[in-house]
């Protein structure tokens, strides 16, 4: 735990005490497979550049198979699992709930989320395989991730541990659940067990094409139960219909309490009690943007949940999220120390 005095962030309100967990993340369980390639390989897979694309086993296993010889990095991963591993990084109580199969990659899954410091007890499944996301870094920093659920696509609700969800203070679920209909059983049980309990609940719109999708349940989450909306600019531009960044988050701040909006180079805006905070952005060389978004998530939930205000928070979360595109993969190669964190905040 950080081992520094700060203010209450306003952004955390009344948090029961004796919670166990900072944050209790759901969302899908991929082993992530990252690799380097060039934008002439990529286009020979007739995959868009640059966004995520479900794909079937045939599919994903036709990548992989050309990904023969080339260097790749595996990884524990999904983008509410990178957001939690985030948090235990900074010295944060996390926890995951995802489900994965009872084979080579399922228990690398598990036994990885452990070593990094975060609690992962869901039952391997058996039958059916652990499920992966292809991701295809190319020269300009860019990624496309070409991703198969596998058995991370049948988590459902009676995978919670009630009594472990009742422990965190904020319960923070990624957007893509709301895909599947079992998967979004277990989200909706668990906001239930959330507010029940008093717990906060944090959650990320995903991505630009689910907020198309599902705008109309997207916002019924925003006017709902979601304490602390996380999206980027162009998933605010889909849910609001307006351009312009501030107005974006004010829109989506007069459904919800707390707005954090990231703004890619140019930073983050978050909005509370009626009124912007504007985040600076820092320079940096990006070499792969992969887990940007999930590392701003949690190095900010981490704030807010151990005593940061929301300007300390917000500005660890731009640091955090330049790091980690300025390296290959979503795990931080170089953490950031209490030391550290205290001088960036002084």
């Amino acid at each position: 735990m950080l081992a520094l005095k700060f203010s209450v962030h306003e952004f955390s309100g009344r948090l029961k005490a004796g919670m166990q967990y900072d944050v209790f993340g759901l969302g899908n369980a991929l082993v992530d497979i990252q690799a380097r390639i060039s934008d002439s390989w990529l286009q020979q897979t007739g995959f868009d550049k640059g966004i995520m694309t479900l794909v079937d086993d045939a599919q994903q296993r036709a990548v992989l198979d050309r990904l023969a010889g080339v260097s790749l990095h595996r990884c524990a991963g999904g983008s509410a699992a990178n957001t939690i591993v985030a948090v235990a990084d900074f010295g944060g109580k996390a926890a995951f709930a995802g489900r994965v199969a009872d084979e080579e990659l399922g228990q690398f899954y598990v036994a990885d989320m452990r070593r990094l410091g975060v609690r992962m007890d869901v039952p391997l499944a058996t039958g059916g395989q652990t499920g992966t996301s292809a991701i295809l870094i190319t020269e300009d920093a860019q990624r496309t991730m070409l991703t198969n659920l596998g058995i991370s696509a049948t988590f459902c609700a009676d995978d919670l541990d009630e009594s472990e969800l009742r422990r965190a203070k904020y319960v923070y679920v990624e957007g893509y659940l709301l895909l599947n209909p079992v998967q979004k059983a277990a989200v909706y049980r668990a906001i239930e067990i959330a507010m029940s309990a008093g717990c906060k609940v944090a959650f990320t719109a995903s991505d630009p094409f689910l907020c198309d999708l599902l705008k109309d349940e997207i916002w019924s989450l925003v006017r709902g139960p979601v304490d602390l909306f996380f999206c980027n600019e162009l998933e605010a531009q889909a849910l609001t219909g307006k351009t312009d960044s501030v107005e974006c988050a004010a829109e989506l701040h007069r459904s919800c309490e707390n707005v954090a909006m990231t703004l890619g180079p140019n930073g983050s805006l978050l909005m509370h009690e009626g009124r912007p905070i504007p985040i600076e952005g820092v320079p940096t060389a990006a070499i792969d943007t992969t887990g940007a978004g999930d590392m701003y998530a949690g190095a900010l939930l981490f704030g807010i949940t151990n005593g940061l205000s929301g300007k300390q928070a917000g500005h660890l979360a731009s640091h955090a999220a330049a790091r980690v595109v300025s390296q290959l993969g979503a795990r931080l190669q170089n953490r950031f120390t209490p030391a550290v964190i205290s001088a960036l905040l002084q």
